[in-house]
Order: structure tokens, then C-alpha cells, then sequence
């Protein structure tokens, strides 16, 4: 077993959250499976264990330093891929009620495979994210919508807001250009029943910049939205 350097991490995040040794161990067989499933499907290009750490780990959990995450918030990561942000947030909050939505069904096997191991609780679905929001079981029901470089933020909003209920937020983790791709999603997320946004801004020791978006839901999604893909990518709100 490879031994992530999760101490990396720790000045970076311990004025706002701390990691027991049972978070640690949870992280450090993370990045083992990640890279063991790696090498059957693609999950990361990301395959050195500092970068793991550094890239995937830290840049999901500075999440938290810039988004007030009720105990026990009902959180669904949008395009969780390989779990990033969702199975790291629940790592570190296991309070969280996660739900991980992806639209391949190899990742949701990954991703189920990787709770288990883990001993972490959460629900995975097996769904295109504009057919899961507007699914009654999933449309609104959610104290925050999570995504992690998916798509710009104009298309992004339509995937994710609809998920989020009144009161809640949608939050996109998204690198230097996170400024520009608010100004340009502003329509979206007022189309969409979001307040304008908010940008904060993270720099990875690496150097590499990141920004975080939160949206704050204030009034119902109209029920077109969302809509098919093809309309999303092509006229973005």
C-alpha cells in the first residue's frame, strides 16, 4: 500500500477543520483504491501521491473554509466522477447526508466499492444530471448542490441548481477563472432562483490557483428547467 503524504494538507486546513487518525487512514486508502482503479478506468489524471493529496484532497477540502455546511446538510455532488469533492467532504464531515451522482455507471460501481471500504454511508445514482433534476425524489431536496470542474458555470447552474432546495446553496469549485465564469453565469443563476453568487479565492501550495462559488437559492427553480443537454451546451442560460 502507497503511503499519502496526508500531513501535506494539515497547514493549510487546521484553523478551520482538523482530521483524526481514522480520517487520515480513510484518505490514505482513498488514494490507494484511486489509483489501483486507475489502471481499469479512467478516474484521474492526477496519479502521483503529493498531487493526490495536494490536488484532490486539499482543494476539496477547502470547502469548508469558505461554505457554512449545517450538521447533518443533505449534500449531492453533481458529476462526482472519481467522489470529488462529495466522498472527500464526508471523509472529513461524516454527519454529511452525501448523495454522489453520476451519469457512468463504471464510476458509480468505484464509487460504491470505495464506501464500502471506507465504512462511509452514502447514496450513489446512476443518472444524467439534467434527468436527475427533475426527478421528484431529487429536485429541491437538497441543502446544497457540490460540483467539481464539470462544465462553465452557465451550463453548470442549470445542471446543479435545480437539486438545491429554497434557503440552500450551489457550490462550484472551479480554478482561476472562477471571476469571469460568475459574470457570465449571472442570467443563469437569476433565471434559475439564485441571489448573485460569491467568489473566493484559494491559492495550492503548488502555486496553482482556485476559486469557490457559492450561490444562494432563493426562490423555486421554474419547472423547463433543466433542460436536455444538447439545449444546455448550445444555449446556455
Amino acid at each position: 500500500m502507497i503511503n499519502f503524504p496526508i500531513n501535506l494538507a494539515e497547514p493549510h486546513i487546521k484553523e478551520f477543520l482538523t482530521l483524526n487518525d481514522t480520517q487520515k487512514e480513510q484518505l490514505n486508502l482513498y488514494g490507494n483504491l484511486l489509483l489501483e482503479w486507475n489502471q481499469k478506468i479512467n478516474l484521474t489524471a492526477i496519479t502521483e501521491p503529493e498531487d493526490v493529496v495536494i490536488k484532490h484532497f486539499l482543494d476539496c477540502l477547502l470547502f469548508f473554509k469558505n461554505v457554512n455546511v449545517p450538521k447533518n446538510a443533505k449534500v449531492i455532488d453533481v458529476g462526482t466522477g472519481a467522489g470529488f469533492p462529495g466522498v472527500v467532504l464526508k471523509i472529513a464531515r461524516p454527519d454529511i447526508q452525501l448523495t454522489l451522482l453520476d451519469s457512468l455507471n463504471k464510476r458509480v460501481v468505484f464509487l460504491n466499492e470505495l464506501l464500502n471500504a471506507l465504512n462511509l454511508t452514502a447514496t450513489t445514482v446512476h443518472s444524467r444530471a439534467e434527468e436527475g433534476g427533475q426527478k421528484s425524489d431529487l429536485r429541491e431536496r437538497f441543502d446544497i448542490a457540490c460540483a467539481r470542474a464539470v462544465a462553465p458555470l452557465n451550463v453548470l447552474s442549470e445542471y446543479c441548481v435545480p437539486f438545491v432546495k429554497m434557503g440552500g446553496s450551489f457550490v462550484a469549485l472551479k480554478g482561476p477563472s472562477g471571476n469571469q465564469e460568475l459574470e457570465n453565469a449571472k442570467n443563469a443563476l437569476k433565471l434559475l432562483g439564485c441571489k448573485n453568487g460569491s467568489v473566493y479565492y484559494e491559492k495550492l501550495p503548488t502555486g496553482e490557483e482556485r476559486t469557490i462559488i457559492t450561490a444562494k437559492k432563493i426562490s423555486q427553480t421554474p419547472p423547463k428547467y433543466p433542460r436536455i443537454s444538447a439545449k444546455i451546451s448550445k444555449q446556455p442560460l
